[in-house]
């Protein structure tokens, strides 16, 4: 992502997530790879839901792992209705993530157009989620 560190807003909240395993394709069957499917609800500044897919892999050592997904939210956000993507890509390494979470640019729509930010997911003992969102937003009426 850009260096956009100014990000104007800042909110957090709880969300739900459910995952279900997918079929990989015939090519990649035995790769070792998993697909899930997501399906988010999320609470708070950010009130929606979202839908996605996800591929993950998880080493034989404990701890290391990946994923890539891409995920479209519909909801509010601070208020403004619409809908927009997020792409992730995060490693867990012997236990140490990286997450790098970041809205799709353009992927706004409708208050939504011209979002631009990024995510980060706690994941707490006892495996609840949250969120923590920086974005920036046009002012309304105005165009990105």
């Amino acid at each position: 992502m850009s260096d956009r560190s100014n990000f104007s807003h800042q909110v957090s909240g709880p969300f739900e997530v459910k995952l279900a395993p997918q079929e990989m394709s015939a090519v990649a069957a035995s790769s070792g790879l998993g697909r899930m499917s997501l399906d988010k609800r999320f609470h708070g500044a950010l009130e929606g839901s979202s839908t996605g897919e996800m591929i993950a892999f998880r080493s034989a050592v404990s701890g290391s792992a990946g994923y890539v997904a891409m995920e479209r939210v519909q909801g509010t956000l601070d208020g403004r209705a619409g809908s927009f993507v997020l792409q992730h890509s995060s490693t867990l390494d012997r236990g140490a993530p990286t997450q790098s979470i970041t809205v799709v640019p353009d992927s706004g729509t409708e208050a939504l157009t011209g979002l631009r930010g990024r995510m980060v997911i706690d994941i707490a003992p006892g495996g609840a989620h949250s969120y923590r969102f920086e974005y920036s937003l046009p002012e309304a009426g105005v165009s990105p």
